[in-house]
């Protein structure tokens, strides 16, 4: 941004406020005192009207409303010439008007645009209520003429403030996004690898605390240490450059798809003593009826990321964990990641305790795809089943068997059909 010539722009305004003030005022020089008052009020209202506010403790609401009140004295005390009063009107009705416009617009509260409205309406009342030829009657249909310029600005500054605001909302929300974005990718990514740690050193607690009698152990950490810090990195710099960019430009995210899911469980396995089974491929007896979308690949990704994290959290009892992903029928992407955890005495749980932020957050992202997350106990009779298709992952595609247990799927539909 260029500071001088930010710095410039104000003192040219200034410069022809003051140019169209003298401009209104030096004919006034010749004319009587009283009769020099139109002019002095027409240079007020100009300045008033084209002038940025605020100006050092003046606001636009005190010089609209200073205005108005002045130029409503001036209909009800003005002495001189009639004639005087016709000569400059025009201009001073014209800044009137531009003055309306800017106050309703602008102000948050429209006492002063009240006033400004009623200076426009009544400005035709300093000749008819002073001159000789007219009366009563010529002063209504004056005012009655002077409502309609007036309406016309209020109702232009009326339109171009729900404009505004509309826009703001539409910021706010977009900001708002961005931020719930950024919170979606900490979530998914820094607490499954924080969460790794936390068990590895559980674990390393449990063998007597001699962590470093494993290296492989410390090594595993260190991974996923790098890998946490890696992913707060990018948020922090995503939050850095947000200033430099406009509001509604999404910020930069890093996509994961289904070629990343075997390396994901398979770093899941190597921290958990639970079974892994995997089965990552499509059907050979369907033909895809769509390709899917960088956004819906990097959805399916989160979905099985968040299933793992959470039996790490919640589940870590269980002994096995299948992890199955496949077309379905009609050419998407079907996924499912079951384990069998039992709840306290050996029985299915119904809910499991902590964290839900993870799972409303994918929830709204894979109907935002046009796809259905479903999440809760699985059914005695159900187990894992069988994974769809020829493996291209880990394992032998094997579910943990029939039995209580959680089971995460998604559907997620072609990108044809979205």
């Amino acid at each position: 941004m260029d500071h001088g010539a930010a710095l410039r722009r104000p003192r040219r305004r200034r410069w022809w406020c003051g140019a169209a003030a003298l401009s209104m005022l030096a004919p006034a020089v010749v004319a009587p005192p009283a009769g020099s008052v139109p002019a002095v009020m027409a240079a007020l209202a100009l300045v008033a009207a084209i002038a940025a506010w605020p100006t050092g403790r003046v606001s636009l609401a005190q010089a609209a409303g200073g205005t108005a009140l002045a130029s409503l004295a001036a209909d009800l005390a003005y002495g001189g010439t009639p004639g005087l009063v016709l000569l400059w009107a025009p201009f001073e009705s014209v800044a009137l008007l531009v003055l309306l416009y800017r106050a309703i617009r602008r102000l948050p509260r429209p006492r002063a645009a009240f006033l400004v409205g009623a200076a426009a309406v009544a400005l035709p009342l300093r000749f008819t209520l002073h001159a000789a030829q007219t009366g009563p009657k010529e002063s209504v249909v004056m005012a009655a003429l002077a409502l309609f310029p007036a309406a016309g600005a209020a109702g232009t500054g009326l339109y171009l403030r729900s404009l505004d605001t509309r826009r703001a909302h539409a910021v706010a929300l977009a900001r708002r996004e961005q931020r719930l974005e950024l919170a979606r990718d900490l979530h998914d990514f820094v607490a499954h690898e924080v969460t790794g740690i936390v068990l590895e050193a559980q674990a390393a607690k449990l063998d007597g605390g001699d962590a470093g009698g494993d290296p492989a152990l410390l090594e595993r950490i260190e991974q996923a240490g790098q890998r946490a810090l890696d992913s707060m990195d990018r948020t922090v710099q995503t939050l850095r450059a947000a200033g430099d960019r406009a509001p509604l430009e999404p910020p930069p995210t890093r996509h994961h798809g289904l070629a990343d899911l075997p390396e994901l469980v398979a770093r899941f396995a190597a921290m958990t003593p639970a079974r892994v089974d995997v089965r990552i491929g499509a059907r050979e007896e369907t033909e895809p009826a769509g390709d899917l979308s960088r956004e819906a690949e990097d959805t399916a990704y989160r979905v099985v990321l968040e299933a793992l994290t959470n039996v790490r959290r919640h589940a870590p009892a269980a002994t096995r964990v299948a992890v199955t992903a496949g077309r379905s029928p009609d050419g998407g992407l079907r996924i499912r990641v079951v384990d069998n955890a039992v709840g306290p005495h050996g029985t299915p749980a119904a809910t499991r305790e902590g964290g839900g932020t993870g799972l409303a957050a994918l929830t709204e992202r894979v109907t935002a795809l046009g796809g259905v997350l479903e999440a809760g106990p699985v059914d005695e009779e159900e187990g894992a089943g069988p994974a769809p298709g020829p493996g291209l992952g880990l394992g032998p595609g094997l579910g943990p068997g029939p039995g209580p247990g959680w089971r995460v799927s998604c559907l997620l539909p072609p990108a044809a059909r979205r």
